[in-house]
């Protein structure tokens, strides 16, 4: 049996941010390709979406879920909480700075107690202490940002290698990447390092989810799109998004 995940949230951080402009440039003529009478109005890019889709299923199935079966299989998992609570306290920090940029003042006072809780007395956010305190995290970043201060979404595209997104969310990468700790390392050995383990506990986590999805989804592309951009759509209102009708595109 087949398992797939999309792979988004664990290598935004790998491409350069020079080569995003040639791929934005590459995707505009591209999904003006793939675009034309019969295509679905939500999703206007579809037939060069479900190619990349493709791709990218083959290869999660070839790369990515061996590793992440390995890495579950050898490593305890109280060492593989340890790398994703350390991976998330990183992820903090440019969370606290978009939460700044989108003047959530209690969400980034709650973010800002985080980063300080975990990392002085979580051994470097190793362990979650401010979760078991009851601090809750809050997980921005620049495309949400953008949506916050009324950027609407655009068309949904599909990256390679990197998953679902949207037009207004490929265009904050660049932004992302830059913000990020591990995005923002000189040292190429190491960001790329901790770059591939990143990849590999994300997609550990999401093995069983693969495999559910497998079973359960007519067509897994709908029911990835549908909910990616409904999960969009939530954290820029933080959960709370209005009518469709009262949306004006976001």
């Amino acid at each position: 049996m087949k398992t797939r995940v999309n792979l988004w949230p664990a290598t935004k951080n790998v491409a350069k941010k020079s080569r995003w402009v040639g791929a934005l440039a590459i995707l505009s003529v591209a999904a003006g390709c793939a675009s034309g009478p019969q295509a679905n109005p939500a999703d206007p890019f579809e037939p060069f979406n479900r190619g990349v889709t493709r791709f990218n299923e083959t290869v999660d199935e070839a790369v990515l879920v061996p590793a992440a079966t390995a890495y579950q299989r050898v490593l305890p998992s109280m060492v593989r909480t340890g790398v994703t609570n350390f991976f998330s306290n990183l992820g903090d920090v440019w969370s606290f700075a978009n939460s700044v940029a989108q003047l959530k003042l209690q969400n980034s006072a709650e973010t800002f107690m985080r980063l300080n809780v975990n990392t002085f007395f979580g051994l470097g956010g190793l362990l979650d202490v401010a979760t078991e305190a009851g601090i809750d995290r809050h997980e921005e970043d620049f495309g949400q940002t953008l949506g916050r201060w009324g950027v609407g979404p655009g068309p949904y595209v599909v990256l390679p290698l990197l998953g679902p997104s949207t037009l207004r969310d490929t265009a904050a990468l660049p932004v992302d990447r830059a913000g990020s700790v591990v995005g923002s390392m000189n040292d190429v050995a190491w960001r790329n390092s901790l770059s591939v383990l990143d990849a590999v506990d994300t997609r550990s986590r999401y093995l069983r989810a693969g495999r559910l999805l497998d079973d359960a989804a007519l067509d897994k592309y709908t029911f990835a799109r549908d909910a990616f951009l409904q999960h969009r759509r939530n954290a820029v209102y933080d959960g709370n998004p209005p009518d469709q009708d009262d949306d004006s595109g976001k």
